[in-house]
Protein backbone atom coordinates (compact mmCIF):
# COMPACT_ATOMS: atom_id res chain seq x y z
CA UNK A 1 0.00 0.00 0.00
CA UNK A 2 1.41 3.53 -1.05
CA UNK A 3 1.95 6.27 1.11
CA UNK A 4 -1.58 8.17 -0.54
CA UNK A 5 -3.43 5.25 0.04
CA UNK A 6 -2.41 4.70 3.50
CA UNK A 7 -3.66 8.52 3.84
CA UNK A 8 -6.92 8.19 2.11
CA UNK A 9 -7.65 4.79 4.51
CA UNK A 10 -7.09 7.03 7.24
CA UNK A 11 -8.92 10.14 6.59
CA UNK A 12 -12.11 7.70 5.86
CA UNK A 13 -11.65 6.04 9.06
CA UNK A 14 -11.29 9.05 10.75
CA UNK A 15 -14.48 11.26 8.85
CA UNK A 16 -16.31 8.27 7.58
CA UNK A 17 -17.45 5.79 10.58
CA UNK A 18 -20.24 6.17 12.75
CA UNK A 19 -19.97 8.14 15.32
CA UNK A 20 -21.10 6.32 19.10
CA UNK A 21 -24.33 7.32 21.32
CA UNK A 22 -27.78 7.53 20.96
CA UNK A 23 -29.06 9.47 17.61
CA UNK A 24 -31.63 11.86 18.21
CA UNK A 25 -35.10 11.14 18.24
CA UNK A 26 -37.94 13.75 19.16
CA UNK A 27 -39.67 13.40 22.37
CA UNK A 28 -43.57 12.19 21.90
CA UNK A 29 -45.61 14.55 22.69
CA UNK A 30 -49.57 13.66 22.24
CA UNK A 31 -50.86 16.78 21.33
CA UNK A 32 -54.64 17.26 21.57
CA UNK A 33 -56.76 17.24 18.81
CA UNK A 34 -58.06 20.91 18.76
CA UNK A 35 -58.20 23.71 21.93
CA UNK A 36 -60.61 24.12 23.93
CA UNK A 37 -63.21 26.88 23.08
CA UNK A 38 -62.20 26.89 19.43
CA UNK A 39 -63.79 29.83 17.90
CA UNK A 40 -63.12 29.22 14.20
CA UNK A 41 -63.72 25.86 12.32
CA UNK A 42 -60.96 26.17 9.62
CA UNK A 43 -58.51 24.41 12.02
CA UNK A 44 -55.76 24.63 9.12
CA UNK A 45 -55.59 28.37 9.51
CA UNK A 46 -53.41 30.90 12.43
CA UNK A 47 -53.28 33.77 13.30
CA UNK A 48 -49.50 33.23 13.89
CA UNK A 49 -49.59 32.90 9.38
CA UNK A 50 -49.68 36.65 9.04
CA UNK A 51 -47.01 38.79 9.63
CA UNK A 52 -47.48 41.65 12.53
CA UNK A 53 -48.55 44.44 10.65
CA UNK A 54 -51.50 42.63 9.78
CA UNK A 55 -52.71 41.63 13.54
CA UNK A 56 -51.97 45.53 13.84
CA UNK A 57 -53.51 48.43 11.77
CA UNK A 58 -52.89 50.76 13.64
CA UNK A 59 -50.09 52.73 11.73
CA UNK A 60 -48.45 54.75 14.75
CA UNK A 61 -48.15 51.28 16.91
CA UNK A 62 -46.56 50.09 13.51
CA UNK A 63 -44.08 52.82 13.48
CA UNK A 64 -43.25 52.03 17.35
CA UNK A 65 -42.75 48.11 16.52
CA UNK A 66 -40.57 48.85 13.47
CA UNK A 67 -38.53 51.35 15.98
CA UNK A 68 -38.26 48.55 18.77
CA UNK A 69 -36.75 45.91 16.19
CA UNK A 70 -34.16 48.43 15.26
CA UNK A 71 -32.90 49.73 18.85
CA UNK A 72 -34.09 47.12 21.94
CA UNK A 73 -30.87 46.05 23.45
CA UNK A 74 -32.29 42.65 24.82
CA UNK A 75 -32.89 41.97 20.87
CA UNK A 76 -29.20 43.18 20.50
CA UNK A 77 -27.93 40.81 23.09
CA UNK A 78 -29.83 37.71 21.32
CA UNK A 79 -27.92 38.32 18.40
CA UNK A 80 -24.24 38.81 19.63
CA UNK A 81 -25.34 35.45 21.09
CA UNK A 82 -26.41 34.04 18.00
CA UNK A 83 -23.04 35.23 16.45
CA UNK A 84 -21.02 33.56 19.63
CA UNK A 85 -23.07 30.20 19.55
CA UNK A 86 -21.66 30.34 15.65
CA UNK A 87 -18.02 30.55 16.65
CA UNK A 88 -18.46 28.11 19.34
CA UNK A 89 -19.88 25.66 16.19
CA UNK A 90 -16.55 26.50 14.31
CA UNK A 91 -14.47 26.11 17.66
CA UNK A 92 -15.98 22.42 18.09
CA UNK A 93 -15.72 21.54 14.81
CA UNK A 94 -12.21 22.62 14.01
CA UNK A 95 -10.68 19.62 16.04
CA UNK A 96 -11.94 17.33 13.04
CA UNK A 97 -9.27 18.88 10.58
CA UNK A 98 -5.33 18.47 11.31
CA UNK A 99 -3.51 21.27 13.52
CA UNK A 100 -0.41 22.55 12.09
CA UNK A 101 1.49 25.04 13.55
CA UNK A 102 4.84 26.20 13.33
CA UNK A 103 8.14 27.12 16.12
CA UNK A 104 11.57 28.59 15.88
CA UNK A 105 14.41 29.34 18.17
CA UNK A 106 17.35 30.92 18.45
CA UNK A 107 19.81 30.78 21.18
CA UNK A 108 23.41 31.67 21.93
CA UNK A 109 25.12 29.96 24.43
CA UNK A 110 28.93 28.98 25.61
CA UNK A 111 29.83 25.45 26.61
CA UNK A 112 32.31 22.92 26.75
CA UNK A 113 32.13 20.41 23.62
CA UNK A 114 35.40 18.13 24.33
CA UNK A 115 36.99 17.73 27.71
CA UNK A 116 40.43 19.32 28.14
CA UNK A 117 39.24 22.06 25.41
CA UNK A 118 38.66 25.52 26.20
CA UNK A 119 35.05 26.49 26.05
CA UNK A 120 33.15 27.23 22.98
CA UNK A 121 30.58 29.86 22.27
CA UNK A 122 28.40 29.51 19.16
CA UNK A 123 24.50 30.38 17.84
CA UNK A 124 22.06 27.56 17.40
CA UNK A 125 19.12 27.90 15.26
CA UNK A 126 15.98 25.33 14.75
CA UNK A 127 12.33 25.80 12.80
CA UNK A 128 10.28 23.65 12.30
CA UNK A 129 6.32 22.95 11.17
CA UNK A 130 4.21 20.63 13.28
CA UNK A 131 1.54 18.47 12.78
CA UNK A 132 -1.04 17.03 15.23
CA UNK A 133 -4.68 15.42 14.11
CA UNK A 134 -6.65 13.23 16.11
CA UNK A 135 -8.74 10.36 14.33
CA UNK A 136 -12.12 11.05 15.14
CA UNK A 137 -12.57 7.05 15.31
CA UNK A 138 -15.72 6.74 17.62
CA UNK A 139 -16.93 10.40 17.00
CA UNK A 140 -16.73 12.25 20.21
CA UNK A 141 -15.58 15.35 18.07
CA UNK A 142 -18.48 15.14 15.80
CA UNK A 143 -20.87 14.83 18.48
CA UNK A 144 -19.59 17.92 20.26
CA UNK A 145 -19.99 19.59 17.00
CA UNK A 146 -23.14 18.44 16.69
CA UNK A 147 -24.08 19.37 20.01
CA UNK A 148 -22.65 22.78 19.28
CA UNK A 149 -24.74 23.22 16.34
CA UNK A 150 -28.09 22.52 17.99
CA UNK A 151 -26.87 24.67 20.77
CA UNK A 152 -26.88 27.50 17.80
CA UNK A 153 -30.07 26.89 16.61
CA UNK A 154 -31.18 27.38 20.00
CA UNK A 155 -29.70 30.60 20.41
CA UNK A 156 -31.44 31.72 16.96
CA UNK A 157 -34.62 30.27 18.10
CA UNK A 158 -34.22 32.66 21.13
CA UNK A 159 -33.75 35.51 19.41
CA UNK A 160 -36.60 34.81 17.38
CA UNK A 161 -38.54 34.32 20.58
CA UNK A 162 -37.18 37.66 21.98
CA UNK A 163 -38.00 39.14 18.72
CA UNK A 164 -41.37 38.14 18.50
CA UNK A 165 -41.91 39.11 22.54
CA UNK A 166 -40.61 42.21 21.77
CA UNK A 167 -43.84 43.21 18.65
CA UNK A 168 -46.28 42.00 21.38
CA UNK A 169 -44.55 43.63 24.10
CA UNK A 170 -44.72 46.79 22.61
CA UNK A 171 -48.57 46.07 21.37
CA UNK A 172 -49.44 45.19 25.14
CA UNK A 173 -48.05 48.24 26.24
CA UNK A 174 -49.23 50.66 23.52
CA UNK A 175 -52.72 49.35 24.28
CA UNK A 176 -52.25 50.14 27.99
CA UNK A 177 -51.26 53.45 27.20
CA UNK A 178 -54.15 54.49 24.98
CA UNK A 179 -56.26 52.77 27.58
CA UNK A 180 -55.26 55.10 30.06
CA UNK A 181 -55.58 58.19 27.86
CA UNK A 182 -59.57 56.75 27.83
CA UNK A 183 -59.49 56.53 31.65
CA UNK A 184 -58.21 60.13 32.08
CA UNK A 185 -60.62 60.89 29.30
CA UNK A 186 -63.53 59.83 31.22
CA UNK A 187 -62.29 61.37 34.55
CA UNK A 188 -62.22 64.53 33.19
CA UNK A 189 -65.71 64.39 31.73
CA UNK A 190 -66.76 63.39 35.06
CA UNK A 191 -65.24 65.89 37.19
CA UNK A 192 -66.69 68.61 34.36
CA UNK A 193 -70.31 66.41 35.25
CA UNK A 194 -69.89 66.68 38.96
CA UNK A 195 -68.37 70.51 38.28
CA UNK A 196 -72.04 71.02 37.19
CA UNK A 197 -73.63 69.16 39.87
CA UNK A 198 -71.97 71.15 42.46
CA UNK A 199 -73.01 74.24 40.99
CA UNK A 200 -76.43 73.50 40.63
CA UNK A 201 -77.08 72.40 43.86
CA UNK A 202 -75.23 75.56 45.09
CA UNK A 203 -77.08 77.46 42.91
CA UNK A 204 -80.32 75.34 44.68
CA UNK A 205 -78.95 76.12 48.25
CA UNK A 206 -78.54 80.09 48.05
CA UNK A 207 -81.83 80.08 46.32
CA UNK A 208 -82.95 78.79 49.77
CA UNK A 209 -84.67 75.40 48.21
CA UNK A 210 -81.08 73.04 48.41
CA UNK A 211 -79.73 72.09 51.17
CA UNK A 212 -76.01 72.17 52.46
CA UNK A 213 -75.62 68.74 53.09
CA UNK A 214 -76.54 68.20 48.99
CA UNK A 215 -73.42 70.68 48.57
CA UNK A 216 -71.15 69.06 50.68
CA UNK A 217 -72.14 65.69 48.87
CA UNK A 218 -71.16 66.80 45.45
CA UNK A 219 -68.15 68.78 46.85
CA UNK A 220 -67.10 65.40 48.10
CA UNK A 221 -67.87 63.28 45.06
CA UNK A 222 -66.09 65.89 42.87
CA UNK A 223 -62.59 65.82 44.76
CA UNK A 224 -62.73 61.71 44.88
CA UNK A 225 -63.41 61.53 41.30
CA UNK A 226 -60.56 64.61 40.56
CA UNK A 227 -57.78 62.42 42.72
CA UNK A 228 -57.99 59.85 40.25
CA UNK A 229 -56.52 62.32 37.94
CA UNK A 230 -52.65 63.18 39.03
CA UNK A 231 -52.73 59.10 39.79
CA UNK A 232 -54.08 58.09 35.91
CA UNK A 233 -51.45 60.93 34.54
CA UNK A 234 -48.44 59.06 37.01
CA UNK A 235 -49.93 55.66 35.28
CA UNK A 236 -49.18 57.38 31.48
CA UNK A 237 -45.79 58.78 32.10
CA UNK A 238 -45.05 55.22 33.35
CA UNK A 239 -46.45 53.63 30.37
CA UNK A 240 -44.52 55.60 27.62
CA UNK A 241 -41.07 55.16 29.88
CA UNK A 242 -41.76 51.51 29.14
CA UNK A 243 -42.72 51.45 26.01
CA UNK A 244 -39.58 54.12 25.29
CA UNK A 245 -37.40 51.01 27.50
CA UNK A 246 -38.59 48.52 24.30
CA UNK A 247 -38.07 51.15 21.92
CA UNK A 248 -33.90 51.05 23.26
CA UNK A 249 -34.07 55.27 23.86
CA UNK A 250 -34.60 57.71 26.86
CA UNK A 251 -37.69 58.48 28.60
CA UNK A 252 -40.11 60.95 26.85
CA UNK A 253 -43.81 61.26 25.35
CA UNK A 254 -45.06 58.45 22.72
CA UNK A 255 -47.01 59.53 19.56
CA UNK A 256 -50.70 57.82 19.57
CA UNK A 257 -52.72 57.06 16.88
CA UNK A 258 -56.47 55.65 16.75
CA UNK A 259 -57.60 56.66 20.48
CA UNK A 260 -59.16 52.80 21.68
CA UNK A 261 -62.72 53.33 20.95
CA UNK A 262 -61.65 53.21 17.34
CA UNK A 263 -58.40 50.81 17.64
CA UNK A 264 -60.36 47.41 15.71
CA UNK A 265 -60.50 44.14 17.49
CA UNK A 266 -60.27 40.84 15.64
CA UNK A 267 -63.57 39.48 15.42
CA UNK A 268 -62.82 36.01 15.09
CA UNK A 269 -59.29 34.18 16.08
CA UNK A 270 -58.21 30.70 14.16
CA UNK A 271 -55.80 29.04 15.90
CA UNK A 272 -54.57 26.47 13.52
CA UNK A 273 -53.75 23.38 14.61
CA UNK A 274 -52.67 22.66 17.99
CA UNK A 275 -49.82 19.81 17.03
CA UNK A 276 -48.52 23.26 14.52
CA UNK A 277 -47.12 24.93 17.76
CA UNK A 278 -44.44 22.77 17.66
CA UNK A 279 -43.24 24.28 14.41
CA UNK A 280 -44.53 27.85 15.20
CA UNK A 281 -43.15 28.58 18.71
CA UNK A 282 -39.23 29.70 19.27
CA UNK A 283 -40.05 28.49 22.95
CA UNK A 284 -40.48 25.06 21.95
CA UNK A 285 -38.32 24.57 18.84
CA UNK A 286 -35.19 26.10 21.34
CA UNK A 287 -36.34 23.79 24.29
CA UNK A 288 -36.04 20.52 21.11
CA UNK A 289 -32.50 22.19 20.11
CA UNK A 290 -31.24 21.85 23.88
CA UNK A 291 -32.45 18.04 24.02
CA UNK A 292 -30.84 17.48 20.53
CA UNK A 293 -27.90 18.88 22.11
CA UNK A 294 -28.04 17.06 25.40
CA UNK A 295 -28.41 14.04 23.28
CA UNK A 296 -24.80 14.66 21.71
CA UNK A 297 -23.19 15.28 24.57
CA UNK A 298 -23.90 11.84 25.83
CA UNK A 299 -21.88 10.53 22.62
CA UNK A 300 -19.17 13.15 23.77
CA UNK A 301 -19.03 11.26 27.35
CA UNK A 302 -19.52 7.98 25.70
CA UNK A 303 -16.42 8.66 23.22
CA UNK A 304 -14.51 9.37 26.23
CA UNK A 305 -13.99 5.83 27.30
CA UNK A 306 -12.23 4.55 24.23
CA UNK A 307 -9.12 4.95 22.71
CA UNK A 308 -8.19 8.39 21.57
CA UNK A 309 -5.98 7.92 17.72
CA UNK A 310 -3.65 10.33 16.46
CA UNK A 311 -1.07 11.24 14.13
CA UNK A 312 1.94 13.76 14.74
CA UNK A 313 4.66 14.96 12.54
CA UNK A 314 7.57 17.16 12.58
CA UNK A 315 9.63 18.83 10.14
CA UNK A 316 12.43 21.00 10.01
CA UNK A 317 15.79 22.16 10.78
CA UNK A 318 18.57 23.04 12.96
CA UNK A 319 21.97 24.95 12.03
CA UNK A 320 24.42 26.72 14.25
CA UNK A 321 24.17 29.51 11.08
CA UNK A 322 20.99 31.10 10.37
CA UNK A 323 21.87 31.36 6.64
CA UNK A 324 21.71 27.66 5.96
CA UNK A 325 18.76 27.32 8.00
CA UNK A 326 16.91 29.84 5.37
CA UNK A 327 18.71 28.00 2.19
CA UNK A 328 16.37 25.32 3.18
CA UNK A 329 19.11 22.94 4.60
CA UNK A 330 17.39 19.78 5.95
CA UNK A 331 17.55 19.41 9.32
CA UNK A 332 14.91 16.56 11.29
CA UNK A 333 11.71 15.41 10.94
CA UNK A 334 9.25 12.72 11.93
CA UNK A 335 6.40 11.42 12.09
CA UNK A 336 4.56 9.06 15.01
CA UNK A 337 1.31 7.61 15.87
CA UNK A 338 -0.17 7.34 19.37
CA UNK A 339 -3.00 6.05 21.12
CA UNK A 340 -4.28 7.12 24.77
CA UNK A 341 -6.87 6.04 26.95
CA UNK A 342 -8.55 6.05 30.67
CA UNK A 343 -7.79 2.76 32.61
CA UNK A 344 -8.63 4.54 35.65
CA UNK A 345 -9.94 8.14 36.15
CA UNK A 346 -11.62 7.63 39.72
CA UNK A 347 -14.65 7.56 38.28
CA UNK A 348 -14.67 10.56 36.51
CA UNK A 349 -15.72 9.72 33.09
CA UNK A 350 -18.56 7.35 34.44
CA UNK A 351 -19.87 10.32 36.49
CA UNK A 352 -19.84 12.64 33.13
CA UNK A 353 -21.84 10.44 31.45
CA UNK A 354 -24.46 9.90 34.10
CA UNK A 355 -24.63 13.89 34.65
CA UNK A 356 -25.17 13.76 30.59
CA UNK A 357 -27.93 11.12 30.80
CA UNK A 358 -29.77 13.68 33.41
CA UNK A 359 -28.76 16.47 31.62
CA UNK A 360 -30.71 15.13 29.17
CA UNK A 361 -33.59 13.85 30.99
CA UNK A 362 -34.26 17.01 32.09
CA UNK A 363 -34.50 18.92 29.08
CA UNK A 364 -36.90 16.49 27.80
CA UNK A 365 -39.00 17.11 31.06
CA UNK A 366 -38.68 20.40 30.61
CA UNK A 367 -39.43 20.11 26.73
CA UNK A 368 -42.87 18.17 27.92
CA UNK A 369 -43.82 21.12 30.20
CA UNK A 370 -43.19 24.24 27.90
CA UNK A 371 -45.62 21.84 25.37
CA UNK A 372 -48.49 21.74 28.32
CA UNK A 373 -47.76 25.32 29.37
CA UNK A 374 -48.07 26.41 25.76
CA UNK A 375 -51.84 24.27 24.87
CA UNK A 376 -52.90 26.11 28.35
CA UNK A 377 -52.16 29.22 27.54
CA UNK A 378 -53.39 29.86 24.14
CA UNK A 379 -56.59 27.61 25.14
CA UNK A 380 -56.84 30.42 28.34
CA UNK A 381 -56.25 33.16 25.80
CA UNK A 382 -58.89 31.48 23.28
CA UNK A 383 -61.57 31.23 26.16
CA UNK A 384 -60.87 34.85 27.19
CA UNK A 385 -61.28 36.06 24.16
CA UNK A 386 -64.83 34.46 23.61
CA UNK A 387 -65.79 35.50 26.77
CA UNK A 388 -64.51 39.17 26.46
CA UNK A 389 -66.55 39.72 23.24
CA UNK A 390 -69.98 39.12 25.63
CA UNK A 391 -68.66 41.22 28.56
CA UNK A 392 -68.13 43.88 26.26
CA UNK A 393 -71.78 44.32 24.61
CA UNK A 394 -72.93 43.55 28.58
CA UNK A 395 -70.77 46.43 29.57
CA UNK A 396 -71.36 48.68 26.69
CA UNK A 397 -75.26 48.25 27.11
CA UNK A 398 -74.75 48.88 30.95
CA UNK A 399 -72.98 52.41 29.97
CA UNK A 400 -75.61 53.58 27.69
CA UNK A 401 -78.07 52.76 30.70
CA UNK A 402 -76.16 54.87 33.23
CA UNK A 403 -75.58 57.70 30.88
CA UNK A 404 -79.68 57.56 30.42
CA UNK A 405 -79.80 57.56 34.34
CA UNK A 406 -77.66 60.18 34.50
CA UNK A 407 -79.57 62.92 32.37
CA UNK A 408 -82.80 61.75 33.67
CA UNK A 409 -81.66 62.20 37.22
CA UNK A 410 -80.47 65.79 36.01
CA UNK A 411 -84.25 66.36 34.91
CA UNK A 412 -85.90 65.30 37.52
CA UNK A 413 -84.04 67.13 40.23
CA UNK A 414 -84.54 70.31 38.20
CA UNK A 415 -88.42 70.08 38.24
CA UNK A 416 -88.57 68.53 41.76
CA UNK A 417 -89.21 65.21 41.43
CA UNK A 418 -85.97 63.93 42.34
CA UNK A 419 -83.56 64.33 45.59
CA UNK A 420 -79.65 65.21 45.00
CA UNK A 421 -78.93 61.69 46.18
CA UNK A 422 -80.84 60.07 43.16
CA UNK A 423 -78.31 62.68 40.92
CA UNK A 424 -75.11 61.95 42.93
CA UNK A 425 -75.67 58.14 42.99
CA UNK A 426 -76.42 57.77 38.99
CA UNK A 427 -73.23 59.86 38.78
CA UNK A 428 -71.44 57.64 40.85
CA UNK A 429 -72.53 54.58 39.09
CA UNK A 430 -72.03 56.13 35.79
CA UNK A 431 -68.22 56.63 36.76
CA UNK A 432 -66.69 53.35 37.05
CA UNK A 433 -68.76 51.31 34.78
CA UNK A 434 -66.80 53.42 31.78
CA UNK A 435 -64.10 52.40 33.56
CA UNK A 436 -64.90 48.60 33.03
CA UNK A 437 -66.02 49.09 29.73
CA UNK A 438 -62.57 50.95 28.50
CA UNK A 439 -60.69 47.81 30.58
CA UNK A 440 -62.75 45.80 28.56
CA UNK A 441 -61.86 47.21 25.55
CA UNK A 442 -57.64 47.08 26.27
CA UNK A 443 -58.37 43.59 27.34
CA UNK A 444 -59.92 42.39 24.09
CA UNK A 445 -56.51 44.29 21.96
CA UNK A 446 -54.19 42.78 24.57
CA UNK A 447 -55.75 39.23 24.07
CA UNK A 448 -54.65 39.56 20.51
CA UNK A 449 -51.35 40.58 20.73
CA UNK A 450 -50.60 37.77 23.40
CA UNK A 451 -52.17 35.51 21.44
CA UNK A 452 -50.24 36.02 18.41
CA UNK A 453 -46.94 35.17 20.89
CA UNK A 454 -48.64 32.40 22.49
CA UNK A 455 -49.70 30.59 18.64
CA UNK A 456 -45.65 31.55 17.94
CA UNK A 457 -46.70 34.67 15.13
CA UNK A 458 -44.92 35.53 12.33
CA UNK A 459 -43.03 32.01 12.20
CA UNK A 460 -42.39 32.23 7.99
CA UNK A 461 -40.62 35.48 8.17
CA UNK A 462 -37.10 35.59 7.61
CA UNK A 463 -34.99 37.15 9.82
CA UNK A 464 -34.78 40.43 7.49
CA UNK A 465 -38.56 40.66 6.95
CA UNK A 466 -39.59 41.57 10.59
CA UNK A 467 -38.62 45.19 9.97
CA UNK A 468 -41.82 45.20 8.21
CA UNK A 469 -43.25 47.53 5.36
CA UNK A 470 -42.68 51.11 5.62
CA UNK A 471 -44.56 52.20 8.38
CA UNK A 472 -46.25 55.40 8.69
CA UNK A 473 -44.03 57.82 11.11
CA UNK A 474 -45.72 57.98 14.47
CA UNK A 475 -45.05 62.11 14.00
CA UNK A 476 -47.00 64.32 11.06
CA UNK A 477 -50.70 65.11 11.31
CA UNK A 478 -50.92 62.83 15.03
CA UNK A 479 -49.08 65.13 17.06
CA UNK A 480 -47.34 63.32 20.13
CA UNK A 481 -49.18 63.77 23.50
CA UNK A 482 -47.00 65.23 26.06
CA UNK A 483 -46.29 63.31 28.75
CA UNK A 484 -48.92 62.70 31.35
CA UNK A 485 -51.58 64.93 29.19
CA UNK A 486 -53.50 61.78 27.56
CA UNK A 487 -56.30 63.17 25.54
CA UNK A 488 -58.86 66.02 26.09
Amino acid sequence: MTRSHLLLAVVSLALGGCPIGPDYEPPAIHAPEEFRAEIRPDAAASLADLPWWDVFGDPVLQGLVSRAIEGNYDLRVAAARVRQSSSFVGIARSEIFPQVGYNGSGTRQKSLIIPGTDPRTFNLFSGAFNLAWEIDLWGRIRRATEAAEADFFAAEEAQRGILLSLVSGVAEEYFQLIELDRELAIARTTVESFQKSLELFQQQYEGGVGSKLAVARAEAALADVAATIPALEAQIVSSENEINLLLGRNPGPVPRGAPLVQQQVVPEIPAGLPSELMIRRPDLRQAEDRIRAANADIGVAIANFFPRIGLSGLYGSTSLELSDMLNGVPGVWNIAAAVSGPIFTGGLNYEQYQANVAAWEAEVASYEQTVLQAFAEVSNLLTAHQNLVQERAERERGVRALEQSVDLSFLRYEIGLASYFEVLEAQQQLFPAELDLARVQRDQLLVVARLYRALGGGWELADDEWLGPAAVPPTGSTAATPAGSGPS
